[in-house]
């Protein structure tokens, strides 16, 4: 077992782990009470602590480069101020929501583990996904040890070779637990190969592909581009917040049901263009944690 490590980054302005882990996009990260936030990503433990200019993370790496492991996962090196400065100039409604999320990074997740988890995101609540999530990572996942605590490693589809409907039935999957079970056969038979995913730089063909998989519809198919290592910033989500914000700001229709998704996609295209899915984290954001729209 690799030791403990604490590395000590550079804090951008535009840093706020709050922001960044309970936007929506991941469901393995926990407050502590004074405020740090402890989570497991591939096989790293960590515990991550902003003070001042400083992003502290403390755990155990895998990877021999810690620092370059958690740069990459929690997108460090890219220039948000300079997107944000872009999308803010849409309108005053954007540039609120900027200023209210500033501190979001889209993290650089595990592909097999976001597209799971978004599947068990479907029609479903954030609590009740972490629960199923952290479930099916106690069974089935690998054990590590930190801090005289255990965590587990999200199972891979060879981990999960064996489990029954009815085994992931019990984890509180419900209709859910078919969709698990045929995305995983699909993945051990090779019907789709997960590398050749990333590989593809035609997001539409990505898309396609992924909406082959048994629980994967337009959404979840959007969030899985955006939130896992394909990054595909262009792809904007719609959910329930999504469809309400776009047509608080945009489309003012009495039933927000009467805006369809294909104008809610069009009117993003338009307006954010290749940063559409940061945009969409922004609305979300703002417009879940804030119920009233101004």
């Amino acid at each position: 077992m690799p030791n403990e490590q604490i590395i000590k980054i550079q804090k951008p302005s535009n840093f706020k782990a709050k922001d960044i882990f309970t936007c929506g996009q991941c469901f393995r990260w926990e407050e502590n009470q004074e405020g740090s936030y402890v989570g497991i990503w591939r096989e790293n433990v960590a515990e991550i602590k902003e003070e001042k200019n400083t992003i502290i993370v403390k755990g155990i790496f895998q990877n021999g480069n810690a620092q370059s492991e958690i740069s990459k996962y929690l997108d460090l090196d890219r220039d948000y101020e300079s997107l944000q400065t872009k999308l803010a100039q849409n309108d005053q409604t954007m540039a609120k929501s900027i200023a209210f999320g500033k501190g979001i990074r889209i993290l650089n997740q595990d592909l097999w583990e976001t597209i799971i988890s978004f599947i068990i995101s479907a029609n479903n609540n954030i609590p009740r996904i972490k629960g199923i999530i952290k479930r099916l990572a106690e069974n089935y996942g690998k054990e590590i040890k930190w801090q005289g605590k255990s965590y587990y490693t999200f199972p891979t589809p060879e981990e999960l070779k064996e489990v029954s409907i009815e085994e992931y039935r019990k984890l509180g999957l419900g209709f859910r637990d078919k969709r698990i079970y045929e995305t995983v056969h699909m993945v051990l038979n090779q019907e789709m190969v997960l590398e050749e995913l990333v590989k593809n730089s035609q997001t539409q063909e990505v898309r396609n592909e992924l909406l082959r998989l048994s629980g994967v519809g337009p959404k979840v198919a959007d969030c899985i581009l955006l939130f896992s290592e394909l990054k595909r910033w262009e792809v904007f989500p719609i959910d329930v917040w999504v469809r309400r914000v776009m047509n608080d700001l945009y489309f003012h229709q009495p039933q927000e049901e009467n805006v369809s998704q294909k104008q809610i996609q069009a009117l993003a295209q338009e307006k954010f263009g290749s940063l559409a899915g940061l945009a969409q984290q922004y609305l979300f954001y703002w417009r879940r944690e804030n119920e009233q729209v101004s």
